[in-house]
């Protein structure tokens, strides 16, 4: 009973930057990417709150980085076709982290959200302070990335009904 007591009384607890650390640190971007690291990062990182069926982006806006779920649910559109639900620990528009383009679909939450931002111009600032690891981490978003689009050639390869 001591032990539990003491643990209670002195142990901090979770914040935000802490649980938004180790949900980028699941994620494949992060890989290899030491957790000190990762929470330094975070601290710069833009923590936004979203209503349900508000839109996180539309297709066609500019991209400025890519998104975390750290509350709720978020679908993604193309047109009104929905490619993806995601929640807690997912994470999209990656693309934008490699390239200043457009928005290829739409983002909208189906709840009440929270969404953490990590956006490309904190990932270039980094990768001048830390070249090894943002290229450990340029080396993660093209394995990504080319995941993904070997996941839309197999869905764009299969028969339609």
């Amino acid at each position: 009973m001591r032990d539990i007591l003491w643990n209670n009384i002195f142990r901090k607890p979770a914040d935000d930057q802490a649980l938004i650390s180790e949900l980028w640190q699941a994620t494949p971007l992060f890989a290899g990417i030491p957790s000190k690291q990762v929470r330094e990062l975070v601290r710069n990182m833009h923590l936004r709150s979203y209503k349900r069926d508000e839109e996180v982006f539309h297709e066609g806006d500019q991209a400025a980085g890519a998104i975390l779920v750290f509350e709720g649910k978020v679908e993604i559109l193309a047109d009104t076709r929905r490619l993806a639900e995601l929640e807690r620990g997912d994470f999209f528009g990656e693309i934008s982290l490699a390239e200043n383009d457009q928005r290829t679909a739409t983002a909208r939450c189906i709840e009440d959200s929270r969404l953490v931002f990590f956006l490309k111009q904190d990932l270039e600032e980094w990768i001048e302070l830390e070249p090894r690891l943002g290229n450990r981490f340029l080396m993660n978003l093209a394995s990504v990335l080319a995941r993904r689009l070997h996941e839309a050639n197999r869905m764009l390869a299969r028969p339609c009904p």
